[in-house]
């Protein structure tokens, strides 16, 4: 064999050994692994986040791109800034507005999705080995940033009213006394995801001077900010200090096929963030950001919020039925005031992971509480949402859901043994955040 085809062949045989080193903490989410299988016709979903664009007024819309591509298709088609179209950061500015933010402009960063943002900052702020305090449950999109850039994550657990300040305190006194400083707290403030609850009021100032007092900075990620059901809109960490990094989306109030998201960064941050965003993407694309600024000045984009609203109340009222209707005992759950999830805890000895392939056949599917921890916790929970399917398909899926789990608490009363424990499952527990 030719000395280039032997080279070739033992690169084929052994490509790892070419791989970066933080490739290792490179893996498929739990969740992300799902989804081939849960989006067959026949499996009610309740696993993935994926909004509801029914409602979206989809033949305006269509006439928008074919005025955008007419008119301004020459700079809509064409490489743009780093940074975002102006016109856009200006109107990103007025939508933060509503949760009581004063921004500039010059200070929006915009991004391929808000996990475009989260991962270009974790970038600039992380080194391998740094740890970065995350809510326990966390986003398991930023678990695998963090991942990705060999940052070791330390969970900081909520109660109903979200983070609890004391544990913050806590876990940053534990780490000072290893002389470890965090670089960042990861925190989803509002309905959070995937655990349903959101930060108190009354403890988002305390929040801030925790991490403050010991120089850890606050990334605030809140993509569902809008989406409360109460109509009550929560004022954002980052109307209490001008240092929070804000990440926002348009993914679940506009469309998210389109991919525009947005970080609001403080001055010294931003040169950094644009400049890791150039190494990524060069630009983000100038045509979805025009379309979407289109969006927002030429139609009723909050009454066009209102009304996804309004179905994910509607879903979310179907889901708490069908649970109380249908799940056995020992289960417990929250009740969310907006967003997309609910939060649920089984019965001491079921493994929500293990169990998992035999909901699947049984046509139902729910994302397992392991993938939403970074550190062994969360076999007894599962995130189910509620903003894509219907109603009644989402009460079938409960329906579905209640008998496996029957099936499984009735092996465990026949043979007094956890049901199917998964190798290597277990870790400690921690409890679902609930509403009295």
């Amino acid at each position: 064999m030719p000395a280039a085809g032997v080279a070739a062949a033992a690169a084929a045989a052994a490509p790892t050994e070419r791989f970066a080193a933080r490739t290792a903490g490179m893996t498929a989410s739990e969740i992300r692994a799902l989804f081939a299988v849960a989006s067959r016709p026949e499996v009610v979903s309740l696993a993935g986040g994926m909004p509801n664009l029914a409602a979206l007024p989809l033949e305006s819309l269509a006439a928008e791109v074919g005025n955008l591509v007419a008119r301004d298709g020459q700079v809509a088609l064409q490489y743009g800034s780093a940074q975002g179209v102006p016109a856009l950061r200006e109107q990103i500015c007025e939508v933060m507005a509503l949760e009581g933010i004063r921004a500039d402009p010059d200070d929006v960063v915009v991004t391929v999705g808000s996990q475009m943002a989260l991962d270009l900052v974790t970038r600039i702020y992380c080194d391998p080995g740094d740890v970065v305090l995350a809510e326990g449950p966390s986003y398991v999109g930023a678990l695998g940033s963090f991942a990705a850039y060999q940052a070791r994550v330390v969970h900081v657990a909520m109660d109903e009213h979200g983070l609890v300040p004391e544990l913050l305190r806590d876990a940053l006194r534990s780490l000072a006394a290893q002389g470890i400083t965090p670089k960042l707290l990861y925190t989803i403030p509002n309905f959070h995801n995937p655990a349903g609850v959101t930060l108190a009021v009354e403890r988002r100032a305390e929040v801030l001077e925790i991490c403050a007092s010991y120089g850890v900075a606050v990334v605030e990620d809140n993509p569902y900010g809008l989406l409360g059901f109460s109509g009550r809109t929560y004022p954002a960490l980052r109307s209490l200090d001008r240092d929070v990094v804000y990440l926002g989306s348009f993914s679940k109030t506009f469309a998210s096929g389109l991919r525009v998201g947005w970080a609001l960064v403080p001055p010294a941050v931003r040169d950094r963030l644009v400049l890791a965003a150039e190494s990524a993407t060069l630009c983000p694309p100038s045509f979805t950001q025009m379309l979407v600024s289109r969006y927002l000045a030429g139609h009723d984009w909050r009454s066009q919020i209102k009304t996804f609203t309004e179905a994910y109340r509607e879903r979310r009222d179907a889901l708490l039925d069908a649970l109380e209707t249908h799940l056995p005992d020992g289960c417990t759950w929250n009740v969310p005031d907006g967003g997309f999830y609910v939060w649920l805890t089984v019965p001491e000895g079921v493994d929500t992971k293990a169990m998992l392939p035999r909901a699947v056949t049984a046509r139902v599917a729910y994302a397992s509480g392991t993938g939403f921890y970074a550190d062994g916790f969360g076999t007894r929970q599962l995130r189910l949402s509620y903003c894509y399917p219907t109603p009644e398909r989402i009460t079938e899926g409960v329906r579905r859901l209640a008998g496996v789990l029957e099936a499984e608490l009735d092996v465990m009363r026949t043979f007094g043994t956890p049901a199917r424990p998964a190798l290597g499952a277990g870790g400690p527990q921690t409890p679902s955040p609930s509403t009295p």
